[in-house]
This record gives C-alpha cells, structure tokens and sequence, in this order.
C-alpha cells in the first residue's frame, strides 16, 4: 500500500473515530451544562442548594459508573473487535440521552423523574466507559508508530469540542427564547438532549462503513485474541502494575485538571464569580476555541520528546496557579472595584407583590440595574416582606447577580480561561499514545480503558461536586473547592515524576 493510500485510510479512521465521540461527550456534558435548570425540574422545591447538589450528585454518577463500562465493554471489545464494540457504546449513548430529554419533571411524576434520569445517567456513563477506549485503540492501531502520539491527539480534541458543542447548541437556543420559556417543564432546555438522536444517527451511518483495526484483526486471524482479557489484564503481575502505574502516575492528576479547567471553571464563573449567562459561557467558548489546537501539538510533539514530562509539567503549573488565577476571578468580578467608573444607567423596575399563602404577608421583590461607562453592569435585587398583622416591614438581604464584565476585563477572563485549558492540552494531548503503549494488543482495550475512567470518571468527575460541597461546608475560603485538584494533580505529580518512563515504545504491537 503507498503511503498516501495509507495517509488516507488513517484520516478517514481519525475523521471516523473523531466525530463519534465527540458525540458521546456532547451526549455526556449537556447534562453537566444545564445542572442548574435540571435540578429545579427534576427535584422539589424548596432548597436550591440540595437539589443542585442532587442533581450533581447524578451528573457524577455517570463518572463513577465509567470504569464498569470499561471493563465491560473492554471485555467485549478485546473479544470481538474495536468497531462492533465502540458502535454499540454509541447508540447507547445517544439512546439514553434523547430519553431524558423525555423523562416528566418532578412535578408531573415525583420522585419517579430523578430516579428515571439516574437510570438514563448510569446507562451514560456506562456507554462512555467503552467509547474512549475504543476509539483511542482504534486509531492507535491504524497510526504509525513514530506518529501515535499526533494520531491520537485528534481523539483527545473530541471531549473538549464535544463540551464546546454542547454550550454552542444551549445558548443557540436559550438566545432564541425567554428565560421563562427555556426553563419550564418542556422548554427550551429539552431541546439539545432530542438534537443528540440526529447526531447519533449521523455517527452510526458513517462508522457502519468502518473496517476493523488491522492489528486487532490479525490477531483474530492467528487465533491469538485473548479468552478472558479481565484475567490476563488484571491478574499478571506485570500488566496489573503498569494499571496501577497508569492510573496513579497519569491518569489522575490529569482527570482533575481536565474537569477544573472546563467544568469547575464554568461554574465558579457561574455561581461565584455571579457572571451572567451568556458571558460566563461566551467565556468558555472563546478559550476552547483558541486552546483546542493545543492538543494537536502536543500530542505531535510527545512523538519528539516522549509523553511523560509534558503531561507532568502541565499538572505542575496547574498546581502552582490555580488559587491565583481564580482569585483573580473573583476580585476583577466584585461590583466595589467598579465603583470608580461613572454609573450610565440605574433603572429601577416596579416592585412586585407577592402574598404568601396562609400568613398572609406580602413579599416585595425590587430589582435595580446598575451600568457604567467600561460597559459593566450588574443586576441588584431585594426581596422584603410585609407583615400583615403589624404591616411592619422585614428588610431582606439584597442580591447581586447577572454581572456583565467590562470588555478588558472580559478578554482578561478569557486569556486566563485560556491558561487553564491549555493545562488540559498538555495533560490530555499526549495521554492516549501514552495508554496504548503501555499495554498489548490482545487486552489493550481492557487495560487502557480501565485506569482511564477511574483517573477521570472518578478522581476527575467528581471535581464539581467535591467543590461544590466543599464550598457549603467552609463558607469562608471561596476557593476551598480547588484544593481537592491542587492535593490529587500534587499526589499524582510526584508518583509520576518518580515512577513513569519517558521512552516511547516501539514494539507495543507484539
């Protein structure tokens, strides 16, 4: 075969590949991305802060579940082969997403909703534990050994362009209604769980017309596939220590790093920093957008200087700077430090009236507006009660929220968001040549996938909701959610430093 028959067959497999998954993660984000509406549609009324934390709690269920999925599909996949096995992840991705598009909220069926999206959120994390290892196996396999790095690097883009679908198609649609409208019961928020069916629909026509992995497909020929990849992967001394290696030494410091750079970072944007909507996405967008190639090179260029010290020295920075970084965050979004900038606009809107069932008291709820000059803004609002008996007046506490940055502050945000995600890419970019190299091809798909989903479905996908308890628990330190990244990337750091190999290996293909 000449080598642009080659070049083509591994782009049409990257291209393949690629898009599949970046659909599985899309699938898996929306649910993160929409946490907040979820939480007052499925939950009761009453406590925003439980039903946020429940609703998180699921969101990560889909995390914890990751590693069976690997074993399981894992399993499945050394036996049967790459293709068959990553097509059946796919649609049962894409399946569990559109239904919980259609689960009733709470108010229609009770607590039937939230159990019925924890089931569809399992079946998720499930699906998601099979794709990655496949498909990263897959193009590994097809790849030239001195280029598996680069290759594969185009699979690593999948979950941040995946994240960067997802916010895309929200805001396309909360931009194009009212905040009411998005938010009810079978609003606007539905609306991007049901676009999944069509991009499942797409993925599954173009990976039907897939070839096996060659690699997985000679060994099948020879009879050498594994009976039992579970035992040889986790039962040989050897290859049980390069799992744990993989896990402890890699996988963990950069699963937190992915999710405190995209995820954390939204929602401390989000629910500290107290940003409106549109800017504390249009955030994340701008800072995928530009950090996204990022993976590609360093994928590339772990083919030229070895996979172990860029994704340590990712981790390292990451550890360093995320406490001043999101300091900054929150000093550069606190009204006071706007205060010098002259007020363009202060309207104040009519009060509305409220009166409590039972009491009798009425609940008054004010709301100003504040610009300045820079194009800042932020919204004040105050909720006082009325006592009926006395009709004494009860101040309540005033509120600001939906701030709007000024346009220097707001690239200044973006660059730093930027920062974070380029830590992403160092970790991210090089780790699946990483993976396949450590491991045969017999039980690659097994081994690979498992230290994965435990490094980033569990130490990794329980970073919001770690932070967000953490946050409940010491109110004080606004920034206590980032220690739980900063102790695990740290952990990780040193194990890896000590114990990893920074050589590629030729001859993972035996």
């Amino acid at each position: 075969m000449s080598k642009k028959s080659e070049r083509n067959i591994v782009t049409r497999v990257i291209a393949a590949s690629s898009l599949g998954t970046m659909i599985e993660w899309y699938d898996f984000y929306i649910f993160g991305m929409l946490a907040k509406t979820i939480s007052t549609e499925f939950f009761p009324e009453g406590n925003a802060t439980a039903a946020l934390l429940s609703t998180l709690a699921i969101f990560a269920a889909g995390f914890i579940v990751r590693p069976f999925g690997a074993l399981v599909f894992g399993r499945l996949g050394d036996i049967f082969g790459r293709k068959s096995t990553f097509l059946l992840t796919l649609v049962l991705m894409g399946g569990s997403t559109f239904l919980i598009g259609l689960v009733p909220g709470y108010k229609t069926i009770g607590m039937a909703a939230p159990l019925i999206v924890l089931f569809l959120r399992l079946v998720q994390g499930l699906a998601l534990g099979g794709e990655y290892g496949g498909a990263a196996t897959y193009v590994a396999e097809h790849a030239p050994v001195h280029r598996r790095g680069y290759f594969t690097s185009w699979i690593q883009t999948t979950a941040t362009l995946g994240l960067f679908l997802a916010l895309g198609v929200i805001m396309l649609v909360k931009l194009n209604m009212s905040e009411t409208a998005f938010n009810s019961e079978w609003g606007g928020w539905r609306y991007p769980f049901w676009f999944s069916i069509l991009l499942v629909g797409v993925s599954v026509y173009i990976r039907m017309k897939m070839e096996e992995s060659p690699l997985f497909s000679k060994l099948k020929s020879e009879g050498k596939t594994a009976k039992n990849p579970l035992k040889e992967s986790f039962s040989h001394k050897a290859n049980f220590k390069m799992v744990l290696l993989a896990l402890f030494g890699a996988v963990m410091g950069q699963g937190v790093v992915w999710y405190t750079g995209q995820f954390y970072a939204q929602s401390f944007l989000e629910t500290k920093a107290l940003l409106n909507f549109e800017q504390s996405r249009t955030i994340m967008l701008w800072a995928i957008l530009f950090a996204t190639p990022f993976f590609i090179f360093f994928g590339w260029l772990s083919d030229k200087i070895g996979r172990k010290w860029i994704m340590l020295l990712g981790m390292l920075i990451a550890i360093i700077t995320y406490r001043p970084i999101f300091s900054y965050f929150l000093e550069e979004s606190d009204v006071s430090a706007w205060q010098q900038e002259a007020i363009v606009s202060d309207k104040v809107e009519t009060p509305v009236k409220q009166v409590l069932p039972g009491s009798g008291d009425t609940l008054v709820t004010s709301v100003q507006t504040i610009k300045f000059t820079s194009g800042a803004g932020y919204t004040q609002q105050q909720v006082d009660t009325i006592r009926t008996a006395s009709q004494e007046v009860i101040n309540g506490k005033s509120v600001i929220k939906d701030k709007v940055l000024s346009l220097g502050r707001y690239w200044k945000f973006v660059a730093l968001v930027f920062c974070l995600i380029l830590y992403v890419t160092m970790v991210y970019g090089p780790i699946a040549a990483f993976l396949v190299e450590l491991f045969p091809v017999r039980i690659r798909y097994t081994s690979m996938s498992l230290p994965y989903h435990i490094g980033n479905g569990v130490f990794g996908g329980l970073v919001p909701f770690i932070g967000v308890l953490l946050q409940t628990t010491f109110i004080s330190d606004p920034l206590v959610g980032l220690w739980y990244p900063i102790a695990v990337a740290a952990l990780c750091f040193v194990i890896g430093a000590v114990y990893l190999d920074n050589k590629i290996d030729e001859n993972v293909n035996d």
